[in-house]
Formats: structure tokens, C-alpha cells, sequence
């Protein structure tokens, strides 16, 4: 995933992986610190994450459809805007299931695959932010 990474933010600009590293490592950060403090049950609606990872494929597959005869720039940031909205509360949900205290959590065996889980959260996160920073 590391190497997928990087070739992916070699073909943008430096500037642009900066800025995306950088909005991406102040949304981890607010995101991981509103989990402890909050009282919203993130871990208690997984039918909702269901569902929205459904909306995240399918828009995915209308715009690989749709950018494959013709580039439409606003199709493209509509994309990556519900990419990086959806890993955001993907993030949030999966940072709660770590933390415990919730509906459902991870036991202690599952530490390594919840670290897993929340590190795929971010790469998502950063590639999809990079999509929108890194736009020519």
C-alpha cells in the first residue's frame, strides 16, 4: 500500500503532496481527538457505514464510466469530496472500535488489525485529498 502511495503522489506536484499530507495529518488528528471527547456512537450504526461504502463504489464506477470517454473536472471532485468525507467517518468508526467503550469494540486480539484498518483510513484519506488539492 506504501508503494501504491507513492507512485500515485509521484505523478503530482510536490506542493500538492505537502498540502494533502498535511490537511490529511490535521484530519486524523481532530478526528482522533473528537472521538474521545465525543458521546455519538460512531460503532452503534455499521448499517450506515455499510451503505455508504456502497455510495463510495458506485459513484467510483460511474465515474470511471464517465471519465474513460470525456474528463468532466467536477465529476472527478465530486468523487474524491464523497471519497474523503466517507474515510473521514470511516476513521472516526474505526478509531472508536479501537478505543472501546462503545456498542461494539475490538477485543485486545484485534488491536493490530483495528491499527491496520485506521491506517488504510488514512491513505484513503490522503489519496482522495490529493485528488482534490492536486487538480490541474
Amino acid at each position: 500500500m506504501g508503494l501504491m502511495t507513492g507512485t500515485i503522489a509521484s505523478t503530482y506536484r510536490t506542493n500538492a503532496v505537502l498540502i494533502a499530507m498535511l490537511i490529511t495529518a490535521i484530519v486524523a488528528i481532530i478526528v482522533t481527538i473528537f472521538c474521545f471527547q465525543t458521546k455519538v456512537d460512531f460503532t452503534s450504526c455499521p448499517g450506515l457505514f455499510c451503505v455508504l461504502g456502497i455510495v463510495v463504489m458506485v459513484t467510483g464506477i460511474v465515474t470511471a464510466i464517465v471519465l474513460s470517454f470525456k474528463y468532466v473536472p467536477w465529476l472527478h471532485m465530486l468523487y474524491a469530496a464523497i471519497g474523503a468525507i466517507a474515510f473521514t467517518l470511516f476513521l472516526a468508526y474505526d478509531t472508536q472500535l479501537v478505543l472501546g467503550n462503545r456498542k461494539n469494540t475490538l477485543s485486545p486480539e484485534e488491536y493490530v488489525y483495528g491499527a491496520l484498518t485506521i491506517y488504510t483510513d488514512i491513505v484513503y484519506i490522503f489519496t482522495f485529498i490529493l485528488q482534490i488539492v492536486g487538480r490541474d
